[in-house]
Parts: structure tokens; sequence; C-alpha cells
């Protein structure tokens, strides 16, 4: 046996996402790369690790074992260096936490400080759909999780970060008037919408309940990136987070289109689940955040607060 702690690694997040395509996103290579180093794992082993039905791979129960063996030792590794770091009085562990996808514009502002004056600390942080954030959150598999809607299916406590602003958005080549009627404005444009379990979503299907606006016709994309490329192509129009458009706002390639009641308002909120018992590097972090909130929106996120 002569395996390294990149295939641990790399076979255990193939485990993990089901997907070899999906691992090498998550960590950052090349699909070729992973698929490169799993064949180098499993040519170690005489029983196989998985199975390739179709497209589709399938872990062996033989595979599964060896996932659990590897998260192990990996988790070994990880306490020899928190163990080191201590050791010389820094502050050691991991820090778990779960994103809706358009947080992924807001939480990084919050964290990097923080990581690059601690370097024993190692960040870990899953962005995802509020659905899947919510259900890491209530099997406590990460410290805090960052929502624009609160849950109410969870007793949860909050920190509220930054305002979340939504304004209807398109490309810049058609002129709107302010002042437009809104019913109008909708029923006559195709609208883009994000995928049923995002928050995006649930705001902007609130908005048109709440107005009695009937849509004729709506498109369905499952990432944000997506609906803002589809805005820049002119497919459509839709209701978005102003978080994520800064660089197409400056370069003019969308604008912000005028509508009565909008733009719709809410917080980016840090929850976790009330009573949780923090390590000391949740400790430290909330107690960071708590202390530096007000200095960090003003540094990183000025042009935001001119809207």
């Amino acid at each position: 046996m002569n395996y390294t702690l990149n295939q641990l690694q790399i076979f255990l997040k193939i485990v993990q996402t089901q997907s070899v395509t999906k691992a090498s996103e998550e960590l950052h290579l090349t699909q070729p790369a992973v698929s490169i180093q799993l064949k180098n794992f499993q040519d170690q082993f005489d029983i196989p690790l998985t199975e390739v039905v179709g497209r589709k791979i399938f872990i062996t129960d033989f595979g599964r074992e060896i996932a659990e063996a590897a998260e192990n030792i990996i988790n070994q590794v990880y306490a020899i260096n928190y163990k080191t770091l201590a050791f010389k009085g820094q502050l050691t562990g991991r820090l778990k936490i779960s994103v809706v996808s358009t947080g992924k514009y807001v939480m990084p502002f919050f964290l990097a400080d923080f990581l690059n004056e601690r370097p024993g600390i190692e960040l870990f942080m899953d962005v995802t759909n509020k659905s899947k954030v919510i259900e890491s959150l209530e099997h406590n598999e990460v410290d805090f999780a960052l929502v624009s809607i609160l849950p109410n299916t969870l007793n949860v406590e909050k920190l509220d970060l930054l305002q979340n602003k939504l304004f209807l958005v398109g490309n810049s080549k058609t002129k709107f008037k302010k002042g437009m009627n809104t019913k109008e404005f909708f029923g006559s444009l195709p609208l883009i919408f994000r995928e049923k379990g995002s928050g995006t979503r649930q705001t902007m299907e609130s908005f048109i309940d709440q107005n009695n606006i009937t849509i004729q016709k709506k498109f369905e994309l499952t990432s944000n990136e997506a609906v803002k490329q589809s805005l820049l192509a002119g497919l459509g129009y839709s209701i978005m987070p102003l978080i994520g458009i800064r660089n197409e706002l400056h370069s003019k390639e969308l604008q912000v289109i005028p509508m009565k009641g909008l733009p719709i308002i809410t917080n980016w909120s840090l929850i976790w689940l009330k009573g949780k018992k923090h390590s000391p590097v949740s400790s430290s972090f909330l107690e960071y955040l708590k202390n530096e909130k007000d200095k960090l929106i003003r540094d990183k996120f000025s042009w935001y607060e001119a809207y």
C-alpha cells in the first residue's frame, strides 16, 4: 500500500458527493485530475471501491468502509496540526458554516480578516440553497448558517450582518420610465426564477402574491450566476439580490429597474441552534463579528450601502 493523504481526501470527497464532478468542484481540482487519483487509489486494492453503472458512480460496501477509515485518518492529521499550533499558543480547530447561494457574495468578507489573523483555524464553508442550509443546521452539522430568511421550523439565535436588498433587474438595452404599473410590467415580460427551495425565489413569489400579479411567461434556473448570465443575454428579468451584481452595475451591463414596492429588504443573518455549545473557534468568531461588524460593513460594503 502506498496511498497518499491527498488520495484519501479525494476518495472521501467522492464518497460524500457521490460524484467525481462534484468532488472536483468542491476540491477546486480538474475532473481528469480527480479521476486519475481515484484510479491510482483503487488500483492498490484487490476489492473494488466503486462501480460505474451508466454514467453514475456507486460506492461499494468495501468502499464505504475504506472511506470511514480515510475520514478517521484525515481527522487524526488535523488533530496533529491543531496540537502543534495549540502548543504554540494559537487558537486551533475547524469553523463550519453553511451559506445560501447568494450569501457567497457576503460571508467571505466577514471571514477574511478573522482567518488571516488566526492561521490555526481551518474553514469549511458549504454554499447551497436554503433548504439544504437549514437541513445541515438542523442536524447540527455546522456551527453557523447564513440566511436571508429565518427558518420557521427551528429554534435559533441570530446575529444580523447586512441588509439584503432585492431589486428588479434586467440588461441595460431597454429604457424604462419611473412609475410603471407593476401588474402591467410583470404581466407582459418574461421573468426568471430561482429553483424551488431558494430563499430568493421565496421572496420573489411573496412579492408577486402580495401584488396579485399574473405571470405570463417564466423560466427557472438553479443558480444565481445562471440568472445573472440570462439577464445579460436579454432572456428576461428577475428580482434578485443587489449584492451579486456589483460588477455588472458598474460596467452598466445590467440596470436596476424602478418599480413600486421595491426594493424588498431583508437581512443577511448568521444563525445557530438555540442553546448550542460553541467550540472555542466558533465562540471566538461570534465575538469577533459582534465587535467588528460595523467596521467591516463600512470598509467592505460602502458601494452597497449607497443604494
